[in-house]
C-alpha cells in the first residue's frame, strides 16, 4: 500500500506547491499580456506559451541547462546555496510549474479579457486606480475563469512526466510521483500496482477537470 500512497502524497505535494507559483504568477502574467500594451508582448506571450507545445523531455532539457548543478543559473545558486534543483523534489515542482503556467496564462487571459470593457472605463471615470480596478471589477467578473485555469493547472502539473523525469529523476520516495512510479511499475512487470496507481491518477483527475468545469460556469 506505501507504493501506492508515497507517490500519491508526493504528487499532491509537488502539484499544490507548483500550483501556488502559478496561480500568482500565472494571473499577473495574464492580466499583463492581455490588459498592458509594451513593446514585445507578442513576443514574451509566445514565450510562456511555448512549454505547452514542446516535448516536455525538451522543456526538461532545457531546465537542466538553466537550473541544473551546472545551469547557467544553477551553478551560481549551488555555489551561494550549497542547494540544487536537480535530483529533488524541488525540482519535479519547478519542472511542473513550467509545464502547466501556460494553460493558467492562457485561461485566466481569456477571462479577463471577458470582462466588459464598459465597466472598466466607468471605473476610471470614478477615479478608480487600475489596481482598485483590478480587484474590484476585473477579478470578481474573472474569477470563474481564474479559478478553472488554477484547478486545470494543477491537474497538469500531477500529471507532469517527461520534465520531471529529465531534472528531477525518478528516485522513490523522494522524486517518484505518480507518472514516474507508474512508468517504473510497468517497466518493472508489476502490473497490478501499476493499474492500482494509474486509476488513483485517473479517478483524481476527472474529479479536478469536472471540478474547474463546475466553477467555470458557477462562480460569478
Amino acid at each position: 500500500m506505501e507504493e501506492i500512497l508515497s507517490p500519491f502524497r508526493l504528487s499532491l505535494l509537488v502539484a499544490s506547491s507548483a500550483t501556488i507559483v502559478i496561480a500568482f504568477l500565472g494571473l499577473a502574467l495574464a492580466y499583463l499580456l492581455e490588459r498592458v500594451e509594451f513593446k514585445g508582448r507578442d513576443l514574451l506571450d509566445a514565450l510562456v506559451t511555448v512549454p505547452m507545445v514542446l516535448p516536455p523531455t525538451v522543456v526538461g532539457y532545457y531546465l537542466i541547462l538553466l537550473f541544473g548543478r551546472e545551469g547557467l543559473l544553477g551553478k551560481p545558486i549551488y555555489q551561494l546555496t550549497g542547494f540544487s534543483f536537480s535530483f529533488t523534489w524541488e525540482g519535479a515542482v519547478l519542472a511542473s510549474t513550467i509545464v502547466a503556467l501556460p494553460l493558467m496564462i492562457k485561461v485566466s487571459k481569456a477571462a479577463i479579457g471577458s470582462v466588459d470593457p464598459v465597466l472598466i472605463k466607468v471605473s476610471y471615470c470614478l477615479g478608480k486606480s487600475e489596481w482598485e480596478t483590478f480587484f474590484r471589477i476585473i477579478l470578481p467578473l474573472a474569477k470563474g475563469g481564474i479559478m478553472a485555469g488554477i484547478v486545470l493547472s494543477f491537474a497538469r502539473a500531477l500529471g507532469e512526466f517527461g520534465a520531471t523525469l529529465m531534472i528531477a529523476g525518478n528516485i522513490p520516495g523522494k522524486t517518484s510521483t505518480m507518472p514516474l512510479a507508474i512508468y517504473s511499475a510497468f517497466e518493472g512487470g508489476h502490473d497490478e500496482r501499476a493499474q492500482a496507481l494509474a486509476l488513483l491518477l485517473t479517478l483524481f483527475s476527472i474529479m479536478t477537470v469536472y471540478m474547474a468545469g463546475y466553477w467555470a460556469r458557477n462562480i460569478r
